[in-house]
């Protein structure tokens, strides 16, 4: 039996949320795939069908992000599978939005959902991240991933369902080759990532001490030429500054 889990949080709170982009995946897999209607088993949300050849258990653990583990290794035991038999679909902050990279195997980049299943399952098993961008300072991170995906966020659809198209490639180990597809069905038009330790828009470029955001947001010489002597020319040198 392989496993695909989605990754999340249960309840409405949180269904539009970046974090969630794991159980938007697993969704769209298994409208595409015409999987069998979500059961409660496992501490998750499982559902089950065929896809490219193979038998497959999708799962939402409903233990919440941080002890997603729980369910997924309670499921690969009960099947007697392998870390190999295991496919996770995750959000990845150092991705930007819209990119998906698989491999097996790796480090949990700090994702809390990652570490639970590394916990209980080991590290050998298949992780298809899913790019959410970073907001570009680390105070800011808990506020994107728990937020929602905005309307401008077009690529959101079009990816899911290139991920659920891709995914006989996924379940037979074709990685790179569903990588490539995946990358192709997604919106050409870049959307704007705010990449680890870049500026997003919450984080703009501090002023040079001593400089004012609105000094700095000023010419460093005015657009028009000044009068040399009188008193216009006081006051203009004043409101603007010397050469």
């Amino acid at each position: 039996m392989r496993i695909f889990a989605g990754l999340g949080n249960p309840g409405s709170k949180y269904e539009r949320n970046r974090h969630n982009v794991g159980f938007m995946a697993a969704d769209t897999i298994a409208r595409r795939h015409s999987f069998s209607p979500w059961a409660k088993k496992f501490q998750a949300l499982v559902a089950e069908g065929m896809i490219g050849g193979e038998k497959v258990l999708l799962m939402k653990p409903q233990t919440f992000m941080n002890l997603s583990g729980q369910a997924v290794g309670e499921a690969m035991r009960f099947y007697k599978s392998t870390p190999a038999d295991i496919t996770v679909f995750y959000d990845e902050l150092d991705l930007a939005p819209g990119k998906v990279r698989i491999k097996t195997g790796g480090g949990a980049g700090g994702h809390n959902g990652i570490k639970s299943v590394d916990a209980h399952c080991g590290k050998e098993y298949r992780r298809v991240r899913i790019g959410i961008g970073h907001p570009g300072v680390k105070e800011l991170v808990l506020h994107h991933v728990l937020g929602d995906f905005a309307k401008a966020d077009d690529w959101l659809e079009p990816l899911l369902d290139a991920i659920a198209d891709a995914a006989p490639l996924i379940a037979q180990g074709n990685d790179n080759e569903a990588m490539n597809r995946i990358s192709l069905a997604v919106p050409t038009g870049d959307p704007k990532p705010y990449a680890k330790g870049a500026a997003g828009p919450a984080a703009e470029k501090p002023a040079k001490a001593g400089q004012s955001h609105i000094r700095q947001s000023r010419p460093q010489r005015p657009a028009v030429n000044l009068p040399e002597s009188g008193p216009m020319a006081a006051m203009l040198k004043k409101l603007f500054g010397k050469d």
